[in-house]
């Protein structure tokens, strides 16, 4: 993976035995403060406590994300103008663009789902590329403006699913192919483009090297010793433009945006959300997620009947990409979740430790977010599936309830302070550790 990153050099008196507070940056996730090394393009700056990325640098750090994300929304219009997908079954035939499917969704009395598709797979990818234009474009605007856009961007990107969107499509042609014959629209190819695209977009823009692109970081008038955490200096990192703020400064003078040492009550939090999610996933599995009507006749599916159903049909990979995503990651992410609050309440701790429990955290926030796959294929089966006496597919309560359960766990691994399992572990500023360049 190649990454670019801009140095910004800025004027301003030196504390005396002070290292140059430019190059130094608090690590988010464990805290530690570091110095970030001269970055070469195609290369990025790691911590070297818990290997988290820090900074990445790449060539044209304008253009690259600017051509990425202009070819990511024509491409998202191509899709949403042309067919998509269609269906025949006994003759009779059925195909649907992108649009059509919160339409069919809504026309059901499942707008909540409806919602769900427009919010994640098509406003909040469109918003991002588009923010992502005008901040490296530089186009004139309010400074409040760029700071909402700046942080509404880094805040939805965990948002954008168009990844798994198109993972459901295919789970779905495989589902659909025992019913009738299968076939591409011409948005499909566009639509998968935009995918790729959108994510590279994202891949070339540095959260650091964007804030201090919009308005430099506030300066402090304190020495800070690099190699020790930012709590034990008395000073913290803003969660949102990653400025080392005074740890009694509770509003970030650049981005705005409030914030404390550690989150206030992450663990509460994080633990009512768990609690939440755990009694909702319960009906979720018991109740249908789906209902097949064929020929007059009512089939109501719940998770695991659809993944006894493809199983039995032979569908053995398919089965297990939905077992693995809607019974397995959900299950597992949320004993993670409870075994990192439980970590985080103990006493002792090593760096063994810490760095096991962290890597737990990041697992469990970059998969959480996957297990949406089953919501999407249930979408694109109520969409595509509309033969009337013959066949046609519709969703159940089951579905918007899994769905609300994939939501609450990712809100409580956000509201999780990762930071939390590395605060007990001893600290040696023999050597003052800089920031890994890879």
């Amino acid at each position: 993976m190649v990454c670019s990153h801009e140095n910004h050099k800025q004027h301003s008196p030196k504390v005396p035995g002070a290292p140059q507070q430019d190059n130094l940056m608090l690590c988010p996730q464990c805290d530690m403060l570091v110095a970030l090394p001269p970055l070469a393009f195609g290369t990025k700056a790691v911590c070297p406590r818990c290997k988290t990325t820090l900074s990445t640098r790449w060539e044209e750090p304008r253009k690259r994300p600017i051509g990425y994300a202009l070819s990511a929304l024509f491409m998202l219009l191509l899709a949403n103008i042309f067919p998509f997908i269609n269906m025949r079954v006994a003759g009779l035939g059925n195909e649907i663009r992108l649009i059509q499917i919160p339409q069919v969704m809504v026309a059901e009395d499942y707008a909540s789902m409806a919602t769900l598709f427009m919010v994640f797979v098509q406003l909040i990818p469109a918003f991002c590329m588009l923010a992502i234009i005008l901040l490296c474009a530089r186009v004139r605007m309010p400074l409040a403006l760029k700071e909402w856009m700046a942080k509404m961007l880094f805040q939805f990107k965990t948002w954008c699913m168009v990844e798994i969107f198109l993972a459901g499509v295919l789970v779905s042609f495989v589902k659909l192919m025992a019913y009738g014959d299968i076939g591409i629209g011409s948005s499909f190819v566009p639509y998968c483009l935009f995918c790729l695209l959108q994510v590279r977009a994202f891949q070339c823009v540095d959260r650091r090297w964007l804030w201090q692109d919009i308005e430099p970081a506030p300066k402090l008038d304190r020495p800070l010793t690099v190699g020790r955490t930012g709590m034990r200096q008395g000073v913290r990192s803003c969660r949102c433009c990653t400025a080392i703020l005074p740890a009694d400064l509770t509003h970030c003078p650049r981005c705005h945006t409030n914030g404390h040492v550690r989150r206030r009550n992450s663990l509460q939090w994080t633990l009512a959300l768990l609690v939440t999610s755990i009694m909702l996933y319960i009906p979720a599995n018991l109740m249908p997620i789906m209902v097949t009507e064929a020929l007059g006749n009512k089939m109501n599916s719940t998770i695991m009947a659809g993944v006894i159903l493809l199983w039995g049909e032979g569908s053995y990979p398919v089965a297990m990409v939905i077992f693995i995503a809607s019974i397995m990651v959900p299950s597992l992410k949320m004993l993670a979740i409870g075994w990192l609050c439980w970590d985080a309440n103990g006493k002792g701790k090593n760096r063994a430790d810490s760095e096991r429990m962290h890597l737990i955290y990041e697992v469990v926030e970059f998969v959480g977010r996957w297990s949406m796959i089953d919501v999407f294929v249930i979408a694109v089966l109520s969409a595509l599936v509309r033969m009337g006496q013959l066949m046609s597919i519709y969703p159940a309560t089951g579905a918007v309830l899994f769905a609300l359960v994939v939501i609450l766990t990712m809100f409580a691994a956000m509201t999780f302070d990762p930071r939390l399992t590395w605060d007990r572990v001893n600290e040696t500023t023999k050597k003052e550790p800089q920031g890994d360049g890879k």
